[in-house]
């Protein structure tokens, strides 16, 4: 029996033999608590009938987990100083497949398409390099790739930014774009004593499984996008400066800014962050006449 990856000792062991150090600039921070790793594994609903995503192996403890249940694990390892680790620490393991990849330019749905024609679901489950964190969620949305869900560990404000209700201060254009696409849920907090080295901030796991259809139908998305994005622009002001100062010609539009809210029954002296995404759809839709 091989001893688990993610313990203080056998983290220790393995970097001392690799001669690794951590890269600031790559977000590198490994968890050393199997129960964790365990944990986001049961979170991701991981199962035999699983591709998994994962994204930032680093020495492989999650990957481990993660290849313990799933049918297959791809993992995107941008560090080729972890790819001599990765090869060694996950030997026992014949269903992962490392891809030495940036995810964010690499064709997930392609790579998808390409080495498995009959799998049942794909699920992404990583702890996720901090500064990276919401171009590689949005990209994973935006592409429309497949997913079943995505469950990740990410600091854990972000994480609360992504999951926020309306009415709420985290609340803003990331949390509409987020659910948007998925309905998102905190699952788990994460204290940053569980990783080497210690990151600043506490973690969080955030779980976003993934709409059949996205949770408005609206006429252009892109629009609704900006819109959304424009009333959150400045928090303190109302949603008709924000529309009439960030939109483009809103100022020479504010009329038909001001006839747009009365018709999707948006009171102009609302603030963006007390708009469900409902409302903005509406109001997108209201919009677009005036603006495409």
């Amino acid at each position: 029996m091989h001893r688990d990856i993610a313990t203080p000792k056998r983290t220790k062991e393995i970097l001392d033999k690799y001669g690794f150090s951590f890269k600031k600039s790559l977000g590198q921070n490994f968890l050393i608590d199997t129960n964790i790793l365990r944990n986001i594994v049961e979170y991701g609903e991981v199962s035999e009938k699983t591709v998994a995503i994962e994204i930032g192996p680093g020495i492989g403890a999650l990957t481990e987990q993660i290849a313990k249940k799933a049918r297959k694990v791809f993992a995107f390892e941008i560090d080729q100083r972890l790819l001599p680790i990765l090869e060694d620490t996950l030997s026992p393991y014949d269903n992962v497949k490392v891809i030495h990849k940036d995810i964010l330019k690499a064709n997930v749905e392609e790579l998808i398409g390409n080495e498995l024609k009959d799998f049942e679901e794909v699920r992404v489950v990583a702890n996720l390099p901090y500064y990276v964190t919401t171009p590689i969620i949005m990209k994973l949305l935006e592409e429309n790739i497949a997913l079943t869900s995505i469950t990740v560990m990410l600091q854990k404000e972000v994480a609360e930014r992504m999951a926020a209700k309306p009415g709420t201060k985290e609340y803003g254009s990331l949390s509409i774009a987020v659910q948007y696409y998925t309905t998102a849920e905190t699952v788990m907090i994460v204290p940053k004593t569980v990783f080497v080295p210690q990151p600043n901030v506490d973690s969080a796991v955030i779980r976003l499984i993934k709409r059949e259809v996205p949770a408005v139908k609206v006429k252009n998305e892109d629009f609704f996008f900006e819109v959304v994005r424009a009333s959150f622009a400045q928090r303190r002001k109302t949603i008709l400066n924000n529309l009439t100062s960030n939109l483009p010609d809103g100022k020479q539009k504010k009329q038909q800014i001001e006839a747009a809210l009365a018709n999707a029954s948006i009171d102009p002296k609302r603030r963006g962050e007390t708009l469900s995404i409902a409302e903005f759809g509406a109001l997108s839709d209201e919009l677009i006449a005036h603006f495409k």
